[in-house]
């Protein structure tokens, strides 16, 4: 049986190292490449008529557009409007990224903590300033909550200043571990179909369904994780503008 793991290996495909630090474009670069490149083509195909009465393309791309936009004005309110652009983009990059990764033979790119870390930390770097940019010093209210008594600045402090600091750990681990862990289940109930049906047809049926069941709660997942990602930096939006 193939080792699960090799599927989550980067490999150069034009090696180049700058000043002794390896800047290779890798099967991770290509497959953002190809995301951001298939995102951009739908995106733009889909409304270039701008009928009416929406075609099906059009339909897809507005129900997307819809839907975060529901996001923002629930979890954010009017306030949140500007940063639609980011939130959409975001949204779109971790989905693409996702069910990318389903296709046989591709690299998901969302399974590796360096690339969701790298997201994460660009919302909580981004919330953090537009959290002082509005509030100024008083954003560190944040870790005070207000009507709070003075004798309890002790616990409080150092619980919010945890809570707040953990954001991007949590946000980043939590897209990489769910996607790592559905793609090494596939790998594995994979190899048992190929295992067992190779000497016999009747075993291998179990695993197959098995291995069918799985594909479809991992397209699932690949759409909830999306969802999860965007609404955690909306929420996050919403603590910089609005505070506690």
């Amino acid at each position: 049986m193939a080792n699960p793991i090799e599927q989550f290996k980067i490999k150069p495909i034009i090696p180049l190292e700058i000043g002794g630090v390896d800047v290779s474009f890798t099967n991770s670069a290509v497959m953002m490449v190809i995301s951001v490149v298939l995102i951009t083509a739908f995106l733009t195909l889909s409304v270039r008529s701008r009928a009416l009465v929406p075609g099906r393309w059009q339909s897809m791309a507005e129900v997307f557009y819809e839907f975060i936009a529901g996001m923002l004005r629930d979890n954010v309110g009017s306030a949140g409007r500007k940063y639609f652009p980011f939130i959409f983009s975001l949204f779109m990059f971790v989905m693409f990224g996702n069910l990318l990764g389903m296709v046989p033979g591709a690299f998901t790119y969302t399974s590796h903590v360096i690339v969701t870390f790298g997201m994460a930390i660009v919302v909580f770097t981004g919330v953090t300033i537009i959290g002082f940019a509005r509030h100024g010093t008083h954003f560190l209210r944040m870790f005070f909550p207000e009507g709070a008594p003075i004798a309890t600045a002790v616990i409080l402090v150092p619980i919010e200043l945890i809570s707040y600091f953990s954001r991007p750990f949590s946000l980043a681990v939590r897209l990489f571990a769910n996607m790592t862990v559905g793609h090494i289940i596939l790998k594995v109930l994979g190899g048992f179909v190929v295992t067992l049906g190779g000497f016999y047809v009747l075993p291998g049926i179990v695993p197959f369904a098995f291995l069918g069941a799985v594909t479809v709660l991992e397209f699932g997942i690949a759409l909830l994780q999306a969802y999860v990602f965007t609404i955690l930096s909306c929420i996050y939006l919403h603590d910089a503008i609005h505070m506690h």
